[in-house]
């Protein structure tokens, strides 16, 4: 096991020293359109994420892209209020400091690309105290999507991005005969991105 790994990391140290690698850092910023799954009259919330990239390009088809993002989300609702006794919208708020690192491919070297990869979302803050709740400080997502890029370095992109874990930590979930919990119970982040980023080329 220890000789395969070092073997492999010879071999990427070697890949990585033919390659034309080039270092772009940058600034991404765009919609948020949010959700929280397995909420009653649940709808999208709109919002916003802003935050950095830096761009390592191997070659022309290929290049990670590590992200530090802030990225609102949520979902919009509704909460029974027994001081008027009736239902009424609410805002769930549930923000994040995203640290995420993005694969990039791009189609025949072109400016269209593919992309996926991990995101580890830190809370930052939420208004769920106001509604008796309590949501977990940490989420894991995955994030798929495409774009283009231009040859000025502005890149057009959308993404999906899917939480993993329950945002109450699967407190209080059911279980199911095997001990599995039932999936509908599950409340899960999910957030379709619409954004752009911009490179800056360096000398």
């Amino acid at each position: 096991m220890r000789k395969s790994f070092v073997i492999a990391f010879v071999l990427f140290i070697g890949i990585a020293s033919q390659a034309q690698v080039t270092v772009s850092p940058g600034l991404r910023g765009g919609l948020n359109l949010a959700r929280l799954t397995n909420i009653d009259y649940n709808n999208t919330k709109s919002d916003f994420y802003i935050g950095g990239l830096v761009d390592i390009r191997f070659n022309k088809y290929f290049s990670l892209q590590p992200e530090l993002t802030y990225s609102r989300q949520g979902s919009e609702g509704r909460e029974y209020s027994l001081t008027d006794n009736s239902y009424r919208n609410v805002n769930y708020d549930l923000n994040y400091v995203t640290v995420g690192a993005v694969a990039k491919f791009n189609f025949k070297g072109s400016g269209f690309h593919i992309l996926a990869g991990p995101s580890f979302d830190f809370k930052t803050d939420d208004n769920f105290g106001d509604f008796g709740y309590r949501p977990v400080d940490f989420d894991l997502a995955f994030v798929g999507g495409l774009g283009y890029t231009l040859p000025n370095g502005l890149t057009f992109e959308a993404r999906i991005k899917q939480g993993l874990i329950d945002i109450y930590g699967y407190d209080g979930l059911d279980y199911d005969d095997n001990g599995d919990y039932y999936y509908d119970d599950i409340i899960l982040n999910q957030v379709f991105q619409i954004g752009i980023s911009y490179t800056f080329k360096m000398k």
